[in-house]
């Protein structure tokens, strides 16, 4: 099944089923009113949400209406955690070479994980608002799981079955911010703003065979001002699958229903396929000229980022987002 949130109802939103091709939903807030409170009570919460989406699907739903995107908030608008990986083997290794560092042995073993910013998600339509355009303004193409209730010190094996939904996420990132704030080596704060989620987030069935091993193996589409940026494979070239992310994230503390883990910028050893950011497209100029050429986003840049099935179906349908100057 497919769950999104309408802009309304207060800051979560309006829990919707909505159907395969995207293009029809219908309230579930006779279920739960919102998503959060769907996962809190997901075992009894999932069937009747599974029983209303064969309804919806079937075209028997009472109360059905069109999708319109622009009335779609983020799934979860808000969320309790968002801890985000770099579990992408490629990304981290060309980041560090064309600074000229290498990548810390425990890498290889220990996933790298921030706590990012969860008050607050961008809808799929919704502008990116950034102060400045000096910034560095960059987008983050990824792939995110949400979990139900996971215990503290849980396995990869049991955190594997606590993955109940998959997505999408623009993790927005201010890349001139960053390395003055990393080398107070404490972490991001101000270059990590607000992030986009897809419209929609799935089950993991829905997905069919491209779910197995905790990762989906399709590409990663992402087009900025309707010209093709990368396509790579976010199956291929991942460290870390997201049931060790998850173990890894409740290693000495448990997580609540609704966390969100990122996948971290998708990337590949083959470079032919493209980036999911900019600093990775970048960081291959650098690599390969001696210095980057392609500029950071600007004010008026639309980002694109979907996923779609081999035989070319919208799972989650597009985050399509403008940049545009803060109030």
């Amino acid at each position: 099944m497919k769950l999104g949130s309408l802009k309304e109802g207060g800051r979560d939103g309006t829990l919707v089923v909505v159907s395969r091709d995207l293009t029809r939903a219908v309230r579930a807030d006779g279920i739960a009113p919102t998503l959060q409170r769907a996962l809190e009570d997901w075992s009894n919460a999932a069937p009747r949400l599974n029983a209303l989406s064969d309804s919806l699907n079937a075209g028997e739903a009472a109360g059905a209406f069109d999708v319109d995107m622009h009335l779609l908030a983020a799934p979860l608008p808000r969320a309790y955690e968002f801890v985000d990986g770099s579990a992408y083997l490629p990304h981290v290794e060309r980041v560090r070479r064309a600074r000229g560092a290498e990548v810390p042995k425990s890498f290889y073993t220990d996933p790298l994980m921030y706590q990012a910013v969860s008050a607050g998600f961008y809808g799929p339509r919704d502008p990116v608002r950034v102060p400045s355009e000096t910034y560095g303004i960059d987008l983050e193409a990824e792939v995110v799981v949400v979990t139900d209730d996971v215990p503290m010190a849980v396995s990869p094996e049991e955190a594997a079955s606590r993955i109940q939904l998959i997505g999408l996420v623009n993790d927005v990132s201010l890349r001139n911010l960053i390395p003055d704030e990393l080398a107070k080596g404490f972490g991001f704060l101000q270059s990590k703003p607000r992030s986009a989620l897809s419209p929609v987030f799935v089950t993991p069935d829905e997905l069919g065979d491209a779910w197995r091993e905790s990762k989906v193996h399709l590409p990663l589409l992402t087009h900025i001002n309707g010209v093709w940026f990368g396509a790579p494979e976010a199956g291929v070239d991942m460290q870390f699958d997201f049931a060790q992310l998850v173990a890894h994230a409740a290693k000495t503390r448990p997580l609540s229903a609704g966390t969100i883990v990122g996948s971290g910028t998708v990337a590949n050893e083959d470079t032919s396929l493209g980036a999911s950011c900019f600093a990775e497209r970048r960081t291959v100029e650098t690599l390969e000229t001696g210095a980057p050429i392609t500029p950071f986003m600007k004010y008026g840049d639309v980002v694109r980022i979907e996923m779609r099935s081999r035989a070319g179906e919208d799972i989650f349908g597009a985050i399509e987002q403008r940049i545009e100057p803060a109030a």
